[in-house]
């Protein structure tokens, strides 16, 4: 059997103005840590990002096709595809592929007229609006134990990245397969921004 790249830790949550959204860098093919810079959220189209958990090569390929089908969307149509659009075009590539399924799990936030929204997705295509938080990959056992002990709805963007950074800081303690670089990113109605590494690192120092 072939060795493939997986082990994640990634975390989405809601806050009064957006949505969070953060990951760990470690890819792991069983015990050899194969990078230590993986790639986990990626920018799917003006507001709207997707984090990845599983199989490198299958969340790849995913991100590619649907970047590329919210860019045609946006051309035909002059908007932007909304975030449960976006999410039911993921599903149901998914899950077509049932057969022969794409090993992932995704979480997709963003912003459009309906406000801050979050979505978790299962290799097979599951489809689940999550009205607070999500964490996905082999560190998740040990983030939402943070999360569904510190999360408030009424968090702001400042609390919610501090929240989501302590809950993947733990996960890299605990879980092998997580760990190196946490990456950030903060979606608001007007903004994609991804945060600078030097201060998710000060976040980090803070815990």
């Amino acid at each position: 059997m072939v060795d493939v790249f997986k082990g994640t830790t990634t975390v989405g949550i809601v806050c009064k103005d957006g949505v969070v959204l953060a990951s760990e860098s470690r890819a792991t093919m069983g015990n050899f840590i194969a990078s230590s810079a993986a790639q986990k959220i990626y920018q799917i189209d003006g507001l709207v990002g997707l984090t990845t958990a599983g199989v490198v090569g299958d969340a790849q390929s995913l991100v590619r096709m649907i970047k590329v089908e919210s860019k045609l969307y946006r051309m035909q149509r002059g908007e932007p595809m909304t975030v449960r659009g976006t999410t039911t075009l993921l599903s149901n590539v998914l899950s077509s592929r049932r057969y022969f399924p794409y090993f992932v799990q995704l979480i997709l936030g963003g912003m459009d007229n309906r406000g801050p929204q979050l979505f978790s997705l299962d290799a097979l295509g599951g489809q689940i609006e999550e009205r607070e938080l999500v964490a996905t990959g082999s560190g998740s056992p040990i983030a939402y134990g943070v999360l569904e002990a510190e999360y408030s709805p009424e968090m702001g963007l400042k609390e919610g990245a501090m929240l989501v950074v302590k809950a993947i800081h733990n996960a890299m303690k605990r879980d092998s397969a997580s760990g190196d670089i946490i990456s950030l990113v903060k979606i608001t109605s007007d903004k994609y921004e991804v945060v600078e590494a030097s201060e998710v690192e000060k976040i980090r120092q803070s815990i």
